[in-house]
């Protein structure tokens, strides 16, 4: 049985607790992407992906993720771990040498649940699509998703995967721009204004939806909801996330500080103090 509202508004306290939790303790990461996409990413895996017990690499009879914005691994980590690819134990092995939790997402340690290495933005469209025809190929009539930043699409090859996407009709993707408006230096447009993102997918012959609140589980629910619906069609989709950077956490909102800066004693303390559920267990 999927989790109601109040349980996945519950596990994302607790992801995010998890999120500040890892990045403080080794004074690396990047809270505040992992934090605006947290509900996303729970209510995916807990709610809308058909997933199956255990992972290989195959992803055959299963929806398969492909995270591209790899930096935003912390919420990744969590999430994987709290859906039981992992211990959780092992998310306080993030960041350390040796660790199977790298700074981006890696798969020569084999973690279950990673499919691809994204530490250099802009390829995970590429490998997604290279999945998604895959299941084509083996008749399998499962989904791909993906997850990608909004400052990730300056990055060319993008272009490339989103003229592919739509020319070979790859309609069993489903590519997610989590649109908060920030990047490392700056907001998208000081840094390279990319224009309508709506208006230039569109151009591109996807279809294209947007969840307006991001941050909003039933929102998101039924956004993707949505968007399951307009799969084998002959176009791939788009979906269009609008969220907040570092969202629940009123100090690291509304500003790009906090791509990749990790909180302090005295700021985590707050922190956890803003995301507290008499049910979370933490690693």
């Amino acid at each position: 049985m999927k989790p109601n509202t109040q349980q996945l508004s519950d596990l994302t306290i607790q992801v995010r607790r998890d999120i500040l939790r890892m990045v403080h303790a080794v004074n690396s990461g990047h809270p505040g992407g992992s934090l605006g996409c947290t509900e996303f990413l729970v209510t995916l895996y807990q709610n809308i992906m058909d997933r199956k017990e255990g992972f290989d690499m195959d992803g055959i009879g299963e929806d398969i993720f492909f995270l591209s914005n790899g930096h935003i691994s912390p919420v990744f980590y969590s999430v994987l771990a709290r859906s039981g690819y992992f211990p959780v134990s092992e998310l306080a092995t993030f960041r350390l040498l040796n660790s199977r939790l790298q700074g981006h997402p890696t798969t020569h340690e084999g973690l279950p649940g990673v499919r691809m290495a994204s530490g250099s933005l802009g390829q995970g469209l590429s490998v997604a699509l290279g999945a998604a025809q895959a299941k084509k190929l083996n008749g399998d009539k499962h989904l791909v998703f993906t997850l990608h930043g909004d400052g990730e699409l300056q990055e060319g090859q993008n272009w490339e995967a989103i003229m592919y996407a739509s020319a070979k009709k790859v309609d069993n993707l489903i590519a997610t721009v989590d649109v908060n408006g920030k990047q490392i230096d700056g907001t998208t447009d000081e840094v390279l204004a990319m224009g309508s993102l709506r208006a230039k997918f569109e151009a591109f012959d996807w279809d294209v939806l947007e969840i307006k609140e991001g941050n909003n589980i039933e929102a998101i629910i039924a956004g993707l909801t949505d968007a399951k619906s307009r799969t084998g069609k002959g176009k791939p989709v788009c979906i269009l996330l609008h969220t907040e950077m570092g969202h629940g956490v009123d100090f690291m909102m509304h500003t790009h500080a906090w791509h990749g800066k990790a909180p302090n004693n005295d700021q985590l303390a707050a922190a956890l103090a803003q995301n507290y559920s008499k049910d979370q267990v933490d690693y």
